[in-house]
């Protein structure tokens, strides 16, 4: 099971970069044998005028790398009510052409201030990977709200029901993504 993630924050103390670390660690216990990052912060903006000059390197990249993934795995956080710019600017990217995310199957997650965590910008999320035909099970949702608080200062979650979403997540997706690969 290869697994890739993306990350839809660039901070370097960003809450997602945390959460992905403990998922990648809850996916090697569950069956992945490797994990490989995909790096979205060096795409530049999509232009259809870049794009008619040729695929930039950095695309052509990343797009190889999701082609050989049997799961997906994307931790946004929510910004003005939905994803973020660079994440989006990914997904536009892997769009063009041959759309590589076609039929993968990816597991979505998010960390954000606030009470309402990463719910809208989840919706938002599940909405632009279905026009990519990517399969995303519609359950167990996890929400991480109070980013600030959400981690231990060793990067573990504060909370153990939070990892223990986040485990059931993970395990459902990755059984789910290898049936789809069989």
């Amino acid at each position: 099971m290869h697994v890739v993630t993306l990350c839809g924050s660039l901070r370097s103390g960003s809450f997602n970069k945390k959460a992905l670390a403990i998922a990648k660690a809850i996916a090697t216990q569950h069956g992945a044998s490797s994990i490989t990052d995909g790096d979205i912060g060096s795409l530049p903006l999509y232009n259809g005028d870049i794009e008619d000059q040729g695929m930039p390197e950095s695309v052509t990249q990343l797009a190889t790398l999701i082609a050989t993934a049997d799961l997906v795995m994307i931790a946004s956080p929510e910004y003005n009510h939905s994803i973020s710019g660079v994440l989006k600017n990914a997904l536009d990217w892997l769009s063009r052409g041959e759309n590589p995310l076609a039929r993968k199957v990816a597991c979505i997650f998010g960390v954000s201030n606030g009470k309402f965590a990463t719910v809208r910008g989840q919706a938002h999320l599940r909405e632009v990977l279905l026009a990519l035909n990517v399969l995303v099970l519609p359950k167990p949702e996890v929400l991480i709200g109070m980013g600030d608080t959400a981690f231990t200062p060793e990067g573990a979650f504060t909370d153990p029901k939070t990892h223990e979403f986040l485990e059931t997540l993970i395990v459902t997706t990755i059984a789910f993504a290898e049936k789809m690969r069989k």
